[in-house]
């Protein structure tokens, strides 16, 4: 079989409305408006052969603009690569850019593109991205954060709490962070009461606490069982979310933050997090998570990535301990499929690739576009 060469290159920046404006803890306490819309990056690349392949990357608030830009500087470099190259692709776009780094805006940007490329190759394998990657297992256990947001009233996050277990949702992940650790201790407790000893729940307070806070909280609900905390400090303060772990039976999770691998290192090499989670759109795509998926097991760690729940199914299917994955619905309005859940699993897809397609509402979305090559 001759080589297949990349012939053209179709971005577009796509913006997603949320129904609700969203507030954590960085709201709470004046650090970030509510969030009322998201920024995707898409990329969609096409080869002499006509095999094709579609990736995307986000922004939750400001830094949409900046991914779509870095991204149409570079995307003539993929014309004429033969895809199968990720590799060899990815590191000539990252050189390209260097300039401004190698981890933020400039490999979010790549990321849209490495992941097309990634689910180009497992489409024209025939074969879910899992299966070509590698796969652990067919389902991942799954949790639901977006019912559990500061801005709720506690009744409504019961009630979204009960309809996410009878979907098929195995754990409940809630905010806290609140000004008055009081209010989180009786909210957490009213849904662990709520829910019953059974159900898995993860906390999450979004970097909110300085050490003795979180130090404090930590041995405030060791008694609820928790899957775990989720950034009860600054992202990057390893040393003391390392202290945290080795003070508390509770684990802790962190990583959604960080933009590299590099970054995540200095977790693990401090052995800061009992439970990492990283963002394959955020720290550059699926060939920069695979290498930070193979540091953290020969760590230890779990793994529960963020966000991304139609990327991260298939990389949680592949590693080799039995991981989570979070599940978000926002994104669903921009893609004419849907994932399954049941019995608190989350189903990998048998469609090849990621297993995606882009709905006419995404089109609709669409704020602008770029091309290079020949369609």
């Amino acid at each position: 079989m001759t080589a297949d060469r990349i012939r053209h290159v179709a971005l577009s920046s796509v913006v997603l409305p949320l129904p609700t404006p969203i507030s954590d803890a960085k709201v709470l306490t004046g650090r970030q408006k509510p969030m009322t819309e998201i920024v995707l990056l898409f990329a969609e690349i096409t080869t002499e052969q006509d095999h094709r392949g579609t990736g995307f990357s986000y922004s939750k608030r400001a830094g949409g603009p900046a991914q779509f830009a870095h991204a149409k500087e570079v995307a003539e470099g993929l014309l004429g690569e033969d895809p199968n190259d990720i590799a060899k692709v990815y590191d000539k776009l990252l050189w390209a850019g260097a300039s401004v780094g190698r981890s933020g805006v400039a490999t979010q940007a790549l990321a849209a593109i490495d992941i097309a490329l990634w689910d180009l190759k497992a489409r024209r394998a025939d074969l879910p991205l899992s299966k070509l990657i590698g796969s652990h297992r067919d389902s991942v256990r799954t949790y639901n954060t977006s019912g559990g947001f500061l801005h709720a009233p506690i009744e409504e996050v019961k009630v979204r709490a009960s309809e996410s277990v009878a979907a098929g949702i195995g754990g409940i992940k809630i905010k806290v962070g609140q000004p008055d650790m009081k209010i989180d201790l009786q909210r957490l407790t009213a849904v662990r009461e709520h829910l019953g000893d059974d159900v898995p729940l993860m906390v999450d307070a979004n970097q909110q606490w300085d050490r003795a806070s979180a130090l404090r909280f930590g041995r405030a609900v060791e008694e609820l069982n928790l899957v775990w905390i989720e950034e009860p400090l600054d992202a990057y303060d390893a040393e003391g979310h390392a202290q945290l772990a080795a003070a508390l039976d509770t684990p802790i999770a962190t990583g959604e933050m960080l933009s590299s691998v590099a970054e995540h290192v200095r977790l693990i090499e401090a052995r800061a997090a009992d439970v990492i989670q990283p963002d394959a759109p955020r720290v550059g795509g699926i060939t920069p998570f695979l290498r930070l998926a193979t540091l953290a097991d020969h760590a230890g760690l779990q793994l529960a990535p963020h966000f991304a729940m139609e990327i991260h199914l298939h990389l949680a299917a592949c590693y080799p301990r039995e991981p989570w994955v979070e599940h978000f619905e926002w994104l669903d309005p921009l893609f004419n499929e849907r994932l399954e859940t049941r019995d608190g699993r989350m189903v990998v897809p048998d469609r090849p690739g990621l297993g995606f397609t882009l709905s006419e509402q995404a089109k609709a979305w669409t704020v602008d576009t770029y091309e290079v090559g020949r369609a």
